[in-house]
């Protein structure tokens, strides 16, 4: 089954590769991997805000997280042409929350994204993390995720 098949199973769909909003490209492709740049989610063409521990809850957060996930790919399938099936493996997300001092919960955030991840890619999906509190993220946003993913030739 195809990746965008598996979304749909899930009633998931892949929002519009967001442009960026500073100095950088979204995505940078070298020896094989591609280097997303941090993404942030989106809700009806809106950033999810908010504050783990504050305003927000881990369920909350994991759906943001997960929100976050399907804009990296979505960035991910503008870099191949709309060509998932390149994605050999997803190497490491890394996966910054938006945390009031006393948050402690980062790594379940974080599954948000990690578990998509792994449903839509299977095994390949699976990869290493870091998972980090942080004060403020842009734009006020619950969450923020970068990633590297391997890639087969075209």
């Amino acid at each position: 089954m195809d990746i965008t098949a598996k979304l749909a199973e899930l009633g998931l769909e892949l929002p519009k590769a967001a442009a960026p909003v500073a100095a950088y490209v979204p995505v940078v492709e070298h020896d094989g991997l591609l280097y997303v740049s941090g993404q942030l989610p989106f809700r009806d063409g809106q950033v999810v805000t908010g504050r783990l521990g504050d305003d927000m809850d881990v369920a909350g957060g994991q759906d943001a997280a997960q929100r976050v996930a399907l804009m990296l790919i979505a960035q991910i399938a503008q870099a191949l042409g709309g060509d998932l099936s390149r994605v050999e493996r997803v190497v490491k997300l890394g996966v910054f929350v938006n945390s009031a001092p006393s948050f402690t919960d980062q790594a379940k955030v974080a599954n948000g994204a990690s578990d998509l991840f792994e449903t839509l890619f299977g095994d390949a999906g699976r990869h290493a993390r870091a998972a980090v509190g942080v004060a403020v993220l842009p734009l006020g946003a619950a969450v923020e995720a970068d990633a590297i993913v391997a890639v087969r030739p075209a």
